[in-house]
């Protein structure tokens, strides 16, 4: 399916800008222009930009048809718009390295022509060279991440990998790369929409874009509120780029389709690898993403609290902020913001802040580093954070796959449990009573997790089971639903406590006022404040429902023919 045979006129959504843009050479031009592209310079490109330039020539980054002339790039790096007033977030820059492209560059002029080749000099694509410009490293940290600190990964990228020159021109895809295992499930966005609303006759679409880690339950929850009434749920795992102890993409991709294959309807759910490099720019990052959604043919994008963040560069809710600085007309994708989920073991059920009232002390966090270093101990996260079919993939996939030498892992582990386990330091269990004093982060260690872990496995639904069991306990009038082990016990509870309180009282009419050895006997006032405890005791037991109590429940005021519609006595 070609982009210009695609009726956009007729579908829920537009592309970004008006256009899907299409920079691909024309199967029937190829040999031709590859033959024509061995007497022009070459400029050599890292796997980045190769991905970089697949985007933009196949649309995903539309309207952009190429890397960005100056006026544009200093526009969407002041203002997070194109120079003419479309949002674009991140600026599209091509400042090659290395000092054989250095030489290749000075020796250009606005209006010539380059190919692009990657590393095996293998041409990729062609680029019409129409600005060429000073690319000032700092300028662009402190614009697009807020910070010139090489510790932040998007800065230090900047800094590795790119030159003093940059080059802004029209792109001309060449030779698309292979995706290896991702092959198979690769979508391109001339291919979505084709799915979305000529095959599938989908009015609505949820794009949903994760990175490092498997498809966990957090996860879950924003796809299958989506799925309540949004038609299509597209799922896009990014892959090829991550740091190195993320969870490998081929993994992630499989723990998405352990899960899917299981608990998603099959036919409105789709999975497409998202073969896209990392910018690390936070909400800024975001943005993007609901834009590269809206491209696919997305009409809502999904996005969860902490959506691209970068450890703590950014606020955990500035991913949903930075909405607020555009119109929903302007945007084009309807934007559903997601808070943090927990599994609330009170509420028996998934939930965020916004759903649930109860405190730390009910809470399993599902946070995708915690389950990331859980996997390094060897240890399966409970089942209301992970599903096992993902952590099935998720544990062969994680990098690195084990602990070191003094058995610790990236982050400490008093850490880890912190952010999967919030009731531990201050509670003795999960929804226990509160601990007298509370424990050190920097004092636990494998056992605490360990312990945590078997206690959350044990006990995450039991809380609300044993509310639910009270409760039935006094309101099922049917006493076949209960056990009759239970209504035993409790019987007998009541008369061995009712047989203490006898003799108690025959004890108390003999109990002297004043003992005559204290060591031996007992006093009056002792004999009254153990009958007291007694009675009180015996009020305590639960009570054994007897049938002629249950008849005292139900009643009917008219005759039951009459509750059935029946209003004659015929």
């Amino acid at each position: 399916m070609e982009p210009n045979t695609l009726q956009f006129d007729q579908y829920p959504q537009q592309p970004h800008g008006g256009t899907l843009v299409n920079q691909v050479v024309p199967e029937h031009l190829r040999e031709a222009e590859l033959a024509r592209a061995v007497d022009l310079p070459a400029i050599r490109i890292d796997l980045e930009a190769v991905i970089t330039i697949e985007m933009i020539a196949t649309g995903v980054l539309s309207p952009n048809k190429g890397f960005m002339k100056e006026v544009d790039y200093l526009s969407v790096l002041e203002n997070g718009r194109l120079s003419n007033g479309v949002i674009w977030p991140v600026p599209l820059s091509f400042a090659p390295s290395g000092a054989h492209n250095a030489k290749t560059i000075k020796n250009l002029k606005v209006g010539d022509q380059v190919v692009l080749v990657n590393t095996e000099k293998q041409p990729i694509a062609l680029l019409d060279v129409e600005d060429i410009f000073p690319y000032d490293k700092s300028l662009r940290a402190q614009k697009l991440f807020g910070t010139t600190d090489r510790n932040h990964p998007g800065v230090d990228s900047i800094y590795r990998r790119m030159g003093d020159t940059s080059l802004g021109g029209t792109l001309h895809l060449l030779n698309r790369v292979d995706w290896g295992p991702f092959e198979k499930l690769r979508q391109e966005p001339k291919d979505t929409w084709h799915l979305f609303y000529e095959k599938m006759k989908f009015n609505s679409v949820a794009g949903f874009i994760t990175g490092a880690n498997p498809l966990h339950r957090g996860h879950e929850y924003i796809h299958r509120n989506a799925l309540e009434e949004i038609d299509g749920l597209f799922l896009q795992p990014l892959v090829e780029m991550a740091k190195r102890e993320y969870v490998r993409h081929e993994y992630r991709m499989q723990a998405y389709r352990n899960v899917l294959d299981t608990y998603y309807p099959k036919d409105r759910s789709i999975l497409s690898p998202l073969r896209v490099t990392y910018i690390f720019a936070g909400p800024r990052e975001t943005v993007l993403h609901a834009l590269i959604m809206k491209n696919y043919g997305c009409t809502h994008a999904l996005i969860g609290r902490d959506h691209a963040g970068i450890g703590d560069y950014y606020d955990k809710y500035a991913s949903h902020s930075i909405f607020d600085q555009f119109t929903p007309g302007e945007l084009g994708i309807d934007i559903r913001l997601f808070h943090e989920v927990f599994y609330c073991s009170r509420c028996a059920s998934h939930a965020t802040t916004q759903t649930c009232s109860h405190d730390e002390r009910f809470r399993l966090n599902i946070s995708g580093t915690g389950i990331r270093e859980m996997l390094r101990h060897g240890i399966l996260p409970p089942k209301e954070v992970v599903r096992p079919e993902s952590a099935l993939a998720g544990i062969q996939g994680v990098q690195p796959k084990g602990v070191d030498e003094n058995n610790e892992a990236v982050l400490p582990v008093g850490k880890v449990i912190k952010s999967m386990y919030p009731y531990y330091l201050n509670y003795t269990r999960l929804g226990g009573q509160k601990r007298h004093q509370p424990l050190d982060i920097k004092d636990l260690n494998v056992r605490d997790l360990e312990a945590a872990t078997l206690d959350a496995r044990q006990h995450a639904t039991d809380i609300y089971a044993d509310v639910y069991a009270e409760y039935s306990a006094l309101l099922d009038h049917n006493r076949n639903l209960q056990p009759i082990w239970q209504e035993d016990a409790r019987q007998a509870l009541r008369l061995q406590q009712e047989r203490l309180i006898s003799d108690l009282e025959e004890k108390l009419q003999q109990a002297p006022e004043t003992a005559s050895d204290e060591f031996m006997y007992q006093d009056r006032a002792e004999v009254e404040r153990e009958l007291n405890v007694a009675n009180k005791l015996l009020a305590d037991i639960p009570t054994s429902l007897q049938a002629e109590h249950l008849q005292e429940r139900t009643w009917n005021v008219l005759p039951y023919k009459r509750y059935r519609g029946a209003d004659n006595d015929d």
